[in-house]
């Protein structure tokens, strides 16, 4: 990052006062009688309704549109483990952008734990609060452990982002990006190059898919993880394939698919001209990908290529999921966010990218024209039609899936963020 780039995030975090997100009121409070009613005596009366049935929490406060963005500093960014309050900016961040993008008031919470038992029980804790939880920076293997046990102990949706927010649009970019190369999921060879949160998420959500796990060849620092390891997690344990290849170059020989979520400059130029005819790479380490755009498609004319940032096309945003995800969930009152309904945001992502590009997008990229194909994989962030068609799908999705406690919503399907004050 250039030294003006980093002055001008320094002040963009600083001013006009410290911080991205601040909380604002939304009933009046003008008169005595106003504060009469927000406080006592009259404050009685919901507390005496809640009382009697939890539900109305929904009916009577901020519960239902409320999210936590939580995180224990673990594994910020590229970053690493920097600790709680080092977190506080990129949760806020997320924070922001659930009520840029999906009207959804969020709220971080930095949490200080000493052990995963510690940050479950604080937050199972706390979770009567909020209508759902957004785990965020959580190292492996341990952010398997906390979501399972966050997942069973509270009955609002609970989702860590860097796993499943990076899988469903990397699941949408993929389908996409197969079509065009002329392959299908079912019968496409994948190499991932990092064994992660993101990393097994993301091909755990692709074996739901379709994918097969006997095509998969996934890699941690010691190389291919085969049947033959006994060092392995019980998440790794499930992409342990029979087989020789030990080495990334042994892996990427004739294979379909490219998916890293590891480091910069892992995948060369040498190995990618040993993939399949029209390889999909998807070369998401940031801020410098596994291998340059330039470099790939110098290299192979054919490549089909994304990354993680938003000066190439085909950037693998989680904002273009997990807002939305939580719309659809928190409106139908889901009870979780299931496997079915990230498939459903899957195929809503993928068949957004086939639609005309309207001309919001285009003017907000400088673009006379834009249209579905190898630069165009994955719908870009400004589309205000992923409010619409991701809300719609998820909520759908987890009441047909028996997990939603209300039905879909008058004001479905959406069109605006006005569409949530109705």
């Amino acid at each position: 990052m250039s030294e003006d780039l980093k002055q001008a995030a320094l002040d963009y975090h600083a001013n006009p006062r410290p911080g991205k997100i601040s909380v604002e009121l939304s009933t009046s409070a003008e008169t005595a009688r106003d504060l009469a009613l927000a406080y006592s005596p009259g404050v009685a009366e919901p507390v005496r309704e809640i009382a009697k049935d939890p539900e109305n929490a929904y009916k009577y406060t901020a519960k239902g549109n409320l999210v936590a963005v939580i995180s224990n500093g673990s594994a910020i960014l590229g970053l690493g483990d920097l600790g709680p309050l080092a977190s506080k900016p990129v949760m806020e961040g997320k924070s922001l952008l659930f009520k840029k993008f999906a009207g959804i008031d969020s709220i971080d919470i930095e949490v200080d734990a000493e052990s995963p038992q510690a940050f479950i029980d604080t937050v199972a804790r706390i979770a009567e609060t909020f209508g759902g939880i957004n785990l965020e920076d959580i190292k492996a293997p341990e952010c398997f452990e906390i979501e399972r046990a966050l997942i069973e102990r509270c009955n609002i949706p609970v989702f860590h982002d860097d796993q499943h927010g990076t899988a469903i649009v990397t699941a949408a970019g993929m389908i996409n990006a197969l079509e065009l190369a002329g392959k299908k999921l079912e019968d496409a060879t994948i190499v991932t190059l990092g064994a992660g949160a993101a990393a097994v998420a993301c091909m755990k959500l692709l074996l739901n898919m379709g994918a097969k796990v006997e095509n998969i060849y996934m890699l941690d620092r010691k190389g291919v993880i085969h049947s033959g390891r006994e060092d392995l997690t019980t998440e790794k344990a499930i992409f342990a394939t029979e087989t020789d290849k030990r080495t990334l170059d042994d892996a990427i020989d004739g294979a379909d698919v490219f998916v890293g979520l590891s480091g910069p400059n892992l995948l060369s130029a040498e190995q990618l001209k040993k993939m399949a005819d029209n390889p999909v790479v998807f070369a998401c380490a940031n801020p410098d990908p596994e291998i340059r755009p330039e470099v790939a498609h110098e290299a192979r004319s054919d490549v089909i290529i994304g990354t993680g940032r938003s000066d190439f096309p085909n950037q693998v945003n989680n904002v273009l999921g997990f807002p939305f995800i939580f719309r659809g969930a928190l409106d139908v009152r889901a009870s979780a966010i299931n496997e079915e309904m990230k498939a459903a945001a899957v195929r809503a992502l993928a068949d957004l990218a086939k639609e005309p590009v309207t001309q919001e997008v285009l003017d907000a990229y400088g673009l006379e024209s834009l249209e579905f194909g190898r630069e165009y994989i994955i719908p870009k962030p400004t589309d205000s039609r992923l409010y619409s068609a991701l809300s719609m799908a998820v909520a759908q999705a987890a009441i047909d899936t028996g997990v939603a406690r209300d039905p879909l919503p008058a004001h479905y399907p959406l069109t605006t963020l006005a569409d949530e004050q109705r």
